[in-house]
């Protein structure tokens, strides 16, 4: 298979081809007649699994690796599992800070509703900004900021 036919058959771009054959992913061979780098079945295989591990969140090193364990006749599962849980871990990490910044988003805004606009007046910014998270859970001497 030729770049196109093979990027065809797995449903995605030549460039795409190019780029995982450029990562070392995909191992094609040179046509004797014309120097045209032609794919295997087995190219095709990798590539759709290449292209199924990134959705599941897998670095392109990483595929890397499976995909030499598996050239070595070694089973990846375990590499797999061990790099996927800490992925997750990773993930579920960034879920409850982006959580968090909603929240601190949430209640910046309620917060910022009522106060009218203003101009700064050289002792501050804007104090919506520089006293939003007040720790007495209120926004004071909005002069300044807040005010024409």
């Amino acid at each position: 298979m030729k770049v196109n036919e093979l990027a065809k058959a797995a449903g995605t771009s030549a460039d795409t081809v190019r780029f995982y054959t450029r990562e070392g992913l995909l191992s094609p061979s040179r046509n004797p007649d014309n120097n045209y780098q032609q794919f295997s079945p087995d190219d095709l295989r990798r590539l759709k699994f290449a292209r199924k591990a990134r959705t599941l969140g897998f670095s392109l090193p990483e595929i890397k690796t499976i995909l030499e364990q598996a050239d070595d006749q070694h089973s990846p599962c375990p590499i797999v599992r061990e790099v996927f849980e800490q992925r997750l871990q990773s993930v579920e990490q960034q879920i409850e800070e982006l959580t968090q910044l909603r929240d601190r988003m949430q209640a910046a805004l309620g917060a910022w509703q009522t106060m009218p606009d203003g101009t700064p007046d050289g002792h501050t910014i804007c104090r919506l900004i520089e006293h939003w998270d007040d720790p007495n859970g209120h926004l004071e001497n909005t002069e300044g900021c807040c005010h024409d």
